[in-house]
């Protein structure tokens, strides 16, 4: 469900009512909805239709319409989602924005939706039902979580105050998927108990049944929807009224108490004194103008920590007038640049100005840093015009590692003719020049090259639905596209001409190998095929469909570029950066590296060490391992679990973590990531992902135990995170 930003990005004040007199010390924390400045939001996931729209309307196109009702008045215009063709249910999992902020609501403001057919076009658009639901509960406190909406048919929605298409279905009439949904959000608020290995079993018996409610005819439609959550509680209080949470008289009693609990208004407030204070400090601070100015060793490891800040801290006042006061100092510092322009209030003109000039006499940056000021939180022309110029220092390879983040850069430039865009136009006019040049050579070679590269994922995309109407497994499957290979795609055997591999142009594939591809046993049974090429070597890939590899494409293009610094520090953790190229929304082609999954091992096995000693066996080496092997091992488990715990992967078990004979471990499979979990009841993931059957090679039960290897190789999982 979408979350809100962290409350103090967001200016958001946490308040605390204490309930010590009636609830045995328990302390309720909220927010007020007039400290929440952030425009409302929420997520229309699927819309399920009863029986009776099924049998009318045999194919139609849907768009939900989403109108924002305060007091009965309809508050700014209507938003509408994207189109929805496919079969029930209709899913569109999009997040809507609107323009009313949560500071704007009132306890009677409604969300409307109106499900739209056009599939007889737009001149004739059906209604297909509307539900209203109210955004503040009885209590005076902002729903949140997934609700399942009761759709009224060929009705718009109500959004008055007596709506006559209510959303939310009575007691008696709900079903089992829409209680357990509404205990989920119960469970999620945490109102309820988390229990590891008993919510493993309620996630999947609730998957379970949700999958059978889709399946079996229902009652009504129903539009299912996630409001934003946040932290705490958030509590109707309109904007300008004051806070008052004094404790009634009748639990106080003063024969008998001398403490009396009282809360004091302004707790939370700006001092205006202090207010006041800190601004006539601020503007002293900033008149001092002394180049030759030095700071003392106190301030010297002041500037050093704010230095090792991670790029989303922000400054406090003194912090930043620290960096301003020794900012022609800090010149020879280009790690220090992007703190210092965070430092400079760019509201004061001449302000700006001092620090715009100053720019050009700092050290040249690199174009890590250079990244930081093409955020959003940069607005100066001259600041993102100078970053900009480092980056025009770089050389191609490097700039390929920052290519997605440099396109998303120009969502946050004022003009489509910005120094940025300028950048990226040269960038690819000069790869333009440079195929002229030789176009009369080879163009059209490659143009039907890329053609047959298209030609050939076709094939394996009409191969994969082959199989996918057989309901068999793996080995199944596998005697069935040795059939294939051998009928309809025996053409496949020999290509007519080598085509470039899409994974990797310069290796020449020159046909498919059937004796050595195979189905892979999964959810999806992804298919690994072997091509021959024409230097006499094989090369596989797997072909995968169902999956969105465009995360995992964003994922290893962010480990590339995490094992190129790291590098660049002197520290190589092994890390395998296989390539993946998504050719479609689901599908997509991901390397071939030859391992085996980590709960192979142990099943076969026993346990990693095992593996590892019969295949690098060292009498003399540690725990009979060669000590290469074990160094190996250890680095890339260090990294992949630090870098897995700062993207927030999830969905790890021992089939996602894959083991080289020569002792490299990589994880695969990054479907979801940033806290993302495969199941919605799913208990929270751990941090880092450091199973006991990794820390057993290292000849401990736990990371606590000593040991001397554990102890010497300690420093691996720390200098990763130190790096980012």
């Amino acid at each position: 469900m979408p979350s809100a930003p962290d409350e103090a990005q967001a200016g958001v004040t946490t308040r605390t009512a204490d309930h010590s007199s009636c609830s045995g010390g328990k302390e309720f924390r909220f927010i007020l909805s007039q400290d929440i400045s952030l425009p409302l939001s929420f997520r229309v996931n699927r819309f399920v239709p009863d029986r009776t729209l099924l049998i009318e309307r045999s194919a139609p196109v849907l768009f939900v319409e989403c109108t924002l009702y305060i007091d009965g008045v309809q508050f700014g215009l209507s938003t509408n989602t994207r189109l929805k063709s496919l079969g029930s249910p209709y899913c569109w999992n999009e997040l809507v924005t609107l323009s009313a902020k949560y500071r704007d609501l009132t306890p009677f403001s409604h969300l409307a939706f109106t499900v739209w057919d056009m599939s007889s076009g737009e001149d004739n658009i059906y209604i297909v039902g509307g539900t209203t639901i109210s955004l503040f509960n009885s209590k005076n406190q902002l729903k949140t979580g997934r609700l399942r909406l009761r759709v009224w048919p060929n009705k718009m929605a109500d959004g008055s105050l007596s709506t006559s298409t209510p959303g939310k279905v009575p007691k008696t009439k709900r079903e089992e998927i829409e209680r357990l949904e509404r205990v989920a959000n119960k469970y999620i608020r945490g109102q309820i108990p988390h229990i590891g290995w008993l919510d493993n079993l309620i996630a999947n018996a609730a998957d379970k049944l949700e999958k059978e409610s889709e399946r079996t005819e229902n009652l009504h439609s129903s539009l299912i929807v996630e409001l934003c959550s946040f932290e705490h509680r958030v509590v109707f209080q309109e904007y300008g009224a004051k806070l008052h949470t004094s404790v009634p008289s009748s639990l106080v009693d003063i024969s008998k108490n001398k403490l009396v609990i009282a809360c004091d208004p302004e707790i939370g407030r700006i001092n205006p004194s202090e207010h006041k204070h800190s601004v006539l400090a601020w503007s002293l601070a900033r008149g001092v103008n002394d180049r030759e100015m030095k700071p003392s060793s106190v301030d010297r490891k002041l500037i050093q920590n704010i230095l090792k800040y991670p790029p989303t801290r922000t400054l406090n006042v003194d912090e930043k007038q620290l960096l301003w006061k020794f900012r022609f100092y800090l010149t020879s510092e280009k790690k220090a640049l992007v703190k210092f322009l965070l430092s400079v209030e760019w509201s004061d003109i001449q302000e700006a100005k001092q620090a715009v000039a100053l720019i050009p006499r700092w050290e040249s940056i690199d174009v890590a840093d250079a990244l930081g000021l093409l955020s959003p939180v940069f607005q100066n022309e001259e600041v993102r015009a100078y970053a900009v110029g480092v980056l025009e220092r770089a050389s191609d390879e490097e700039l390929q590692c920052y290519l997605l983040q440099l396109v998303q850069g120009l969502r946050f430039e004022r003009s489509d003719r910005s120094r940025l865009a300028h950048f990226l136009l040269c960038q690819i006019t000069n790869l333009l020049a440079f195929f002229a040049v030789h176009k009369e050579e080879n163009g059209f070679q490659v143009w039907q090259s890329l053609i047959e590269q298209a030609e050939l994922t076709a094939q394996l995309r009409s191969i994969m639905k082959e199989l996918s109407n057989v309901k068999h497994d793996a080995q199944t499957k596998g005697r069935i596209l040795e059939q294939l290979f051998s009928g309809i795609f025996s053409e496949l055997k020999n290509f007519s001409e080598p085509i470039p591999s899409p994974l990797a142009p310069t290796v020449l594939l020159d046909g498919i190998v059937p004796e050595e591809s195979l189905v892979f046993k999964s959810a999806n049974y992804p298919l690994c095929i072997a091509f021959s090429t024409v230097n006499g070597g094989t090369s596989k890939m797997i072909f995968k469909k169902g999956d969105n590899l465009r995360k995992d494409q964003l994922v290893i293009q962010i480990i590339s570029l995490m094992d190129r610094l790291l590098k660049s520090d002197n520290l190589d953790l092994h890390l395998t950066p296989y390539q993946v190229l998504a050719t479609g929304l689901e599908e997509g082609l991901v390397e071939f590296i030859p391992s085996i999954s980590v709960a192979k091992i142990i099943q076969k096995t026993g346990s990693i060490k095992s593996y590892l000693q019969k295949c690098n066996p060292d009498e003399d080496g540690p725990f009979g391992i060669t000590a290469q092997c074990l160094e190996t091992f250890i680095k890339s488990c260090a990294g992949y679990s630090v870098i897995t715990y700062i993207l927030g992967i999830g969905d790890r078990h021992l089939d996602n973590l894959l083991l080289q004979d020569d002792g490299r471990l990589f994880h695969v499979d990054f479907s979801y990531m940033l806290g993302e979990q495969p199941h919605r009841f799913a208990p929270p993931s751990p941090p880092m992902k450091l199973c006991k059957e990794m820390v057993e090679v290292m000849g401990v039960n736990t990371m606590q135990d000593s040991s001397p290897t554990v102890a010497r190789h300690t420093t691996y999982y720390e200098s990763p995170a130190t790096s980012y």
